[in-house]
């Protein structure tokens, strides 16, 4: 129990420091005198900074994937994934300018992936779209969706997630369901010939 609260504290005091500070600006140091602890006990919890930015970042995709279900539509899980974003614009604006860049695209690739994977499947039920083509869809949104967050987030997070994400979802509203019927029909027009 008293681990987990570490961690825990850990990992709130280095999002506080982020949201104030770049990370290349951030040390081991800051983080332990933050938490009232010294730098052994960071150490027994991560092995350096950037594992505690990879663990929040698994953490918030879990999130994700956990809030997911049959009830929300992709626009309301992307916006879920987006909560974090808005809370910490600082941390995430730091992070996306620092060298460990890689880790939020990783993140945000991850989770489009998820809701898109997720999404796709749902959509073709009761459709005969063929298991490459779902996933040649849902790749493309994914790469699409990501993308368009990295670029919400270097122009400084101004414009709404919200509103951006729920026009998108009118926008191609039933495309990916005619995507994959459309596949279906030349599935069945390829084994025909």
């Amino acid at each position: 129990m008293a681990q987990q609260y570490t961690k825990k504290i850990i990992r709130e005091e280095f999002i506080k420091i982020l949201n104030e500070r770049p990370l290349n600006k951030i040390t081991v140091k800051d983080i332990a005198s933050a938490c009232d602890i010294n730098r052994n006990t960071f150490y027994y919890y991560y092995t350096d900074i950037y594992a505690i930015l990879s663990e929040i970042f698994q953490t918030e995709l879990q999130i994700v994937i956990d809030e997911y279900n049959d009830t929300l539509s992709w626009e309301e899980s992307f916006i879920v994934a987006t909560k974090f974003s808005l809370q910490n614009k600082t941390a995430i604006y730091h992070v996306y300018n620092s060298m460990q860049k890689e880790e939020l695209e990783d993140y945000l690739f991850n989770v489009s992936g998820n809701i898109m994977s997720r999404y796709v499947e749902k959509v073709s039920e009761g459709i005969s779209a063929s298991s490459g083509d779902k996933k040649l869809i849902a790749s493309f949104y994914q790469c699409a969706l990501t993308e368009m967050v990295l670029r919400w987030i270097a122009s400084g997070m101004k414009d709404d997630p919200d509103t951006i994400i729920r026009r998108i979802g009118r926008l191609f509203d039933g495309h990916i369901a005619l995507s994959l019927k459309r596949s279906a029909g030349l599935n069945d027009s390829n084994k025909k010939q």
